[in-house]
């Protein structure tokens, strides 16, 4: 069934209001895939914080042409989904990796994360980008680093010194 003007507006609409608290997008060719694989997909999207959304790439290309992600226009070709990421920059990336693992079906064809388009090569790389938790958590593992190593030189003096005296107490 064909879409009216109005339903094509609220699509576009709904979709550049998504991209505008997304964080990267990821579009992958879903050739083939059946409605159970599909509806896995989406599952998994929603317990890891993605929003999927087949849309039409004329539709997809309005709604994105003033958002972070106009660069991703050129690779709007063929039956795609779109993976918005909102919790992580590497989330749609990843939910798509991994459900590549299992479903050969699924190709990714771009990414980006707001500063130019990533081809499908660089889906390890993106797949692999810190939640915001990880981060937070490699960050004050390195400020605490200096700090504990300073604690344990400090605490090193009196114990050598303790250790001497119970080794020359052995001695005599």
């Amino acid at each position: 069934m064909a879409l009216g003007l109005v339903a094509k507006k609220e699509i576009v609409a709904e979709i550049n209001d998504v991209a505008s608290k997304a964080l990267s997008v990821a579009v992958a060719e879903y050739r083939g895939m059946g409605v159970g694989e599909l509806t896995a997909l989406r599952i998994k999207a929603r317990e890891q914080g993605v929003y999927l959304r087949v849309i039409r790439n004329t539709l997809a290309k309005r709604a994105l042409a003033d958002s972070n992600f106009a660069d991703i226009d050129s690779a709007l070709v063929g039956p795609l989904i779109y993976g918005f990421s909102m919790d992580a920059p590497g989330g749609a990336a990843r939910l798509f990796k991994d459900f590549s693992k299992t479903n050969n079906k699924l190709k990714v064809t771009a990414l980006t994360i707001g500063s130019g388009l990533l081809g499908p090569e660089k889906l390890d790389a993106v797949a692999s980008l810190p939640t915001r938790d990880e981060a937070l958590a490699r960050l004050l593992a390195t400020f605490k680093a200096p700090v504990g190593k300073f604690v344990q030189t400090i605490n090193e003096v009196p114990s050598k010194f303790a250790r001497v005296l119970a080794a020359i107490k052995e001695t005599k």
